[in-house]
């Protein structure tokens, strides 16, 4: 987007003169992040968001993931549990903070979404926000 508004792409595919306001970017990142966290809320209501350090590492031990989460301000969280990840994406760009809002809690640090339709929309989602986000990832790694 921020490519876009540079190279005047809006005034040209409309074929009319658009002024693009300046907290546009700005605000379209907050409210895809809003949309990402309200997900993960619909999910933890759902039964298919597990959070909580004990929790996450039990069911990383034995069943499959559709996604790892961990706190993008999470101190030394590669490495308590990263090691354990096994080909699930990873998202990152979320504080722990914003993370428990999402679900009720002052704080969470890990969490892990089920494999199905809330794992396939969060990425879908988190990645669009990606495109706003600098310091943001979400890795896929596999062992």
């Amino acid at each position: 987007m921020y490519e876009a508004c540079k190279k005047d792409v809006f005034s040209r595919a409309s074929r009319t003169s658009v002024n693009v306001p300046s907290g546009l970017i700005d605000l379209v990142e907050v409210l895809l992040k809003k949309h990402c966290l309200d997900l993960l809320g619909i999910a933890g209501k759902a039964g298919q968001l597990v959070g909580g350090y004990e929790k996450v590492k039990s069911i990383l031990l034995i069943e499959k993931v559709g996604i790892f989460i961990m706190a993008s301000d999470t101190a030394n969280g590669q490495n308590k549990i990263m090691h354990l990840v096994s080909g699930a994406p990873i998202i990152n760009c979320f504080s722990a903070g914003e993370l428990g809002a999402a679900i009720g809690r002052e704080r969470l640090v890990y969490a892990i979404i089920k494999p199905g339709g809330f794992a396939k929309k969060l990425l879908i989602e988190t990645s669009r926000l990606l495109g706003f986000q600098e310091n943001a990832s979400i890795c896929n790694l596999s062992k």
